[in-house]
């Protein structure tokens, strides 16, 4: 275990590697998006990262476990022997071969091997489930790095200027001009803003760590990689309102856990099959040898399985019970799911319209201010310590900003995840075929 985990924090990133894994996914892709943008991050986490690794050996399992259903059910040989003290006998020996054939034909083998081929459906879905989850973990992750890398320079800028600020109402005090109680209201303003450059700074620390873990990566693997998002700060308009219903159903319906309770379904459907095929008797052809005392015999015998004495009436049960959760729980997801495209088309909404208000009314306010600030403070009309409010106050309207922008790239990713597919930016160029061939 230890040589393990020294693997991988060993483990460094190649950039030609993840290069043509993001050519293979994405034949199509603009190469304007830069080199470290999503789709090549999201290629990267296709080779490191180790929860994919696993899922990868799922199915290669899940496939190994249907080619064995196939092989049939084994024989069984029996060897005998008896001596026997008989003076008129030729010889005292009894020799003696048996080999039971099952016979594995109908619907048990169907079942069989049915069930084996849905397992392999489902094993392929929980991949494209656990792909898609570390993708949305990177996106989030990336977009908490990007918005906590702006809002730390945002409080880094106001805790400059209430510095300032302090320093010029502490000169008014002394001169008698303004009282401590002012001067204590601006050292607390400047406190809050170092108070929010160290959340900011310890948020864009957690959230590289985090874009890290779902690369697969160690964090000094990234060392030196800057993220490029374009068009990050001018979010895709489009709330959702091109998902018609029949778009919508279609989404849903593509959607891997969707696919996976209903094979699931499947997979109980064939059960139910089986154990009503277990109602009669499993036949067995029993070609034999025997060399009894000098004589060769051949026999032949049919053996005969019989069901339980409740004709396996209490396992059709069961399995009629399990195949009616399939069924319900196909529909809960479903239902889930079309709540969640609805939830995050709402959300959307309300998001992109509080990011155009603040940037139609609040910010432009705030600049217009800041900048009569300028030319007051040029004309000799106020002094620093106004002049430091109104720019503080243009800057803590850019904060608010960015909250409202990461509130949109928060519910676009939501609007994204409730779809299961990509809306916007380079990973819409993806074949979900390739994804999931990658090894």
């Amino acid at each position: 275990m230890p040589a393990i985990l020294a693997v991988r924090r060993g483990t460094t990133l190649d950039p030609e590697r993840v290069a043509a894994a993001a050519t293979a996914i994405a034949p199509g892709a603009n190469p304007a998006y830069g080199p470290w943008d999503r789709l090549t991050l999201l290629a990267a986490a296709l080779i490191y990262n180790p929860d994919i690794e696993v899922a990868r050996s799922g199915v290669v399992s899940a496939e190994a476990g249907a080619r064995a259903a196939r092989v049939g059910l084994p024989a069984t040989l029996t060897l005998s022997a008896e001596y026997a003290r008989d003076a008129a006998a030729q010889s005292p020996w009894l020799l003696g071969a048996a080999l039971d054939l099952p016979i594995d034909r109908g619907v048990r083998r169907a079942a069989r091997s049915g069930v084996a081929d849905i397992a392999v459906e489902i094993a392929r879905y929980d991949e494209a489930e656990v792909i898609w989850t570390a993708r949305m973990a990177l996106r989030r992750a990336l977009t908490d790095r990007l918005i906590a890398e702006r809002r730390a320079a945002g409080f880094q800028f106001v805790a400059d200027l209430r510095a300032r600020q302090l320093a010029a109402v502490d000169r008014r005090v002394a001169a008698g001009e303004a009282s401590r109680t002012e001067l204590d209201r601006v050292r607390a303003d400047g406190a809050d803003a170092s108070r929010g450059l160290i959340d900011a700074l310890a948020q864009a620390n957690d959230a590289r760590l985090r874009l890290a873990a779902a690369i697969g990566l160690p964090p000094e693997a990234l060392e030196g990689i800057t993220p490029d998002w374009k068009g990050f700060d001018e979010p895709v308009s489009d709330s959702g309102e091109t998902l018609d219903p029949e778009i919508r159903s279609q989404a849903i319906l593509a959607r891997a856990d969707v696919l996976k309770a209903l094979a699931a379904y499947d997979q109980a459907e064939v059960e139910l099959r089986l154990e009503v095929a277990r109602q009669y008797p499993a036949l067995t052809l029993s070609p034999g040898y025997a060399w009894e005392r000098g004589l060769v015999k051949f026999p032949v015998s049919l053996g005969l399985a019989l069901p339980p004495l409740d004709l396996n009436r209490s396992a059709i049960a069961l399995a009629e019970a399990r195949r009616a959760e399939a069924g319900q729980r196909l529909g809960a997801i479903l239902a889930s799911a079309d709540a969640a495209i609805e939830s995050a088309r709402a959300e959307t909404s309300a998001a992109r319209t509080a990011l155009d208000r603040i940037r139609s009314v609040e910010r432009p306010t705030a600049d217009r201010l800041a900048r009569q600030a300028d030319r007051e403070l040029s004309a000799g009309a106020i002094d620093r310590v106004d002049w430091a409010a109104a720019q503080a106050g243009a800057a803590q309207t850019r904060l608010v900003e960015l909250d409202a922008l990461a509130r949109v790239h928060a519910a676009y990713a939501a609007l994204e995840d409730a779809v299961r597919r990509p809306l916007e930016g380079p990973e819409i160029l993806i074949n979900a075929a390739d994804v999931r061939s990658r090894p």
